[in-house]
């Protein structure tokens, strides 16, 4: 981009030529050339381009005066002359507006070949209990990161996980002057050669005009998503794995990603090194739009993780999926910065949602069928991820034995992968497995 005046047009995308000087925005494309050129009568002549990332309309509802130049919800186009002289804070962001770049994508995702098993994981997402602990935790006056009520949050959250036969642990958050904390909870794989599946929302919620003590029920953010890690626990204990599963409830989030942030720096490069995928949701549960819509936000390290869920919507929902590689302020951007192939899965049109950060972040807003059509989307490519282990039918652990005239020896494996042993002389004789051998 030039650093003098330039043109800019906004477009379809469908009938936007290949430019190196434009960028995408799902269904519309801004054109932009040096003032030297023209692109026709309804372009303008503007100082500079500017990218702004927001949450829900944070930006807009900070700098009301500023008129975008396009508008995409969670990503802005605005001139330089409107630049506020703040360049970020942990609400939104402001860049450079590359050429040649697609900030959002409509891609066209065509559907695999159903699996039996991950069809019946899928078919097995409970709506009703998804809607109770969402109920649960949206119930609560707010789950401020340094509230007591956060700590009850967490206490719930943990028994959930221990019920379901987790390895629970907590680690402490520092927010500010003040402690808050992450609840993990941990189900080693069958494998041998074990990666590691991590499934993370966070905890806390927070309404940013009333202050820490304000009612802050927090349902959509991130009842939804923290009621979703617990179901995804819940419906992954129905199944053996190859793969570790780890689920994650952070807390800190809503003051600037405290919980990711120091859980990431802490944790040892063997770990970093068996990640396989971070799932992360946020928001996962207000329609803002006609059709149900879901955007997966990554990076390139996390470009195969975005296409298998893309792939997972097809097959076995009806979203429609948007996606883009401008991850920015939820959990999943420390694990990208750190090299981590990490995504985030939100509501289509988030910033169309007015409600979060505040006390009208009500149950009465959330819709249940888009949350159980996201879940059934991540538990799908989840699966994948983690690999099933189907349990071995008795088999011939080799050929018959013969020890002499009249005398047959049979060893089979059986469901539990023993090694049995099974004789014949006249009659059959049936042997105790043989000294705990085990076949892997």
């Amino acid at each position: 981009m030039t650093s003098g005046p330039v043109r800019y047009l906004v477009v379809p995308t469908a009938n936007a030529a290949d430019d190196a000087r434009s960028a995408r925005f799902g269904e519309k494309t801004i054109l932009w050339v040096p003032a030297g050129q023209r692109l026709g009568r309804a372009s303008r002549t503007v100082p500079g381009l500017l990218l702004v990332t927001q949450v829900g309309r944070s930006f807009q509802d900070e700098y009301p005066d500023v008129t975008p130049l396009l508008d995409r919800g969670r990503h802005l186009v605005i001139s330089s002359a409107d630049r506020p002289r703040r360049r970020s804070n942990h609400c939104w962001r402001i860049d450079t507006l590359r050429p040649g770049t697609t900030i959002v994508d409509n891609p066209v995702v065509t559907s695999a070949r159903v699996d039996p098993t991950i069809s019946g994981l899928v078919a097995d997402v409970s709506a009703s209990s998804y809607q109770s602990d969402l109920t649960w935790l949206a119930s609560l006056p707010t789950r401020h990161s340094l509230s007591t009520t956060f700590t009850q949050a967490m206490d719930f959250a943990a028994d959930r996980m221990i019920a379901l036969g987790y390895q629970t642990s907590r680690t402490p958050v520092t927010v500010g002057a003040g402690q808050s904390a992450n609840l993990i909870g941990d189900r080693t794989g069958a494998g041998s050669d074990r990666g590691l599946v991590i499934v993370t929302a966070h905890l806390d919620s927070i309404n940013l005009t009333g202050g820490p003590a304000a009612a802050a029920p927090g349902a959509d953010d991130n009842g939804s998503g923290s009621a979703g890690v617990l179901e995804l626990g819940r419906l992954l204990t129905t199944r053996l794995w190859k793969n570790d599963i780890r689920l994650i409830l952070f807390g800190g989030e809503e003051e600037g990603l405290f919980g990711s942030k120091q859980y990431v720096a802490t944790l040892p490069p063997a770990e970093r090194a068996r990640v396989r995928a971070v799932l992360n949701m946020d928001m996962i549960a207000t329609r803002n739009t006609a059709t149900p819509t879901v955007l997966l936000e990554g990076a390139p390290v996390s470009s195969p993780q975005m296409s298998a869920l893309a792939t997972a919507a097809a097959t076995y929902t009806g979203l429609k999926v948007e996606t883009s590689l401008n991850p920015f302020a939820s959990d999943h951007v420390p694990f990208i910065t750190a090299g981590m192939p990490a995504v985030l899965t939100i509501e289509g049109a988030d910033s169309a949602n007015g409600h979060i950060h505040s006390a009208n972040d009500t149950l009465n807003f959330i819709d249940w069928s888009l949350a159980a059509e996201i879940l059934r989307m991540n538990v799908a490519a989840l699966a994948g991820w983690l690999e099933p282990v189907t349990a071995r039918r008795p088999q011939p652990a080799g050929s018959v034995v013969s020890w002499g005239p009249g005398r047959l020896d049979v060893f089979t494996v059986g469901m539990d992968s023993a090694l049995r042993h099974k004789a014949y002389d006249g009659t059959w004789h049936d042997f105790e497995s043989l000294g705990g051998v085990v076949l892997s």
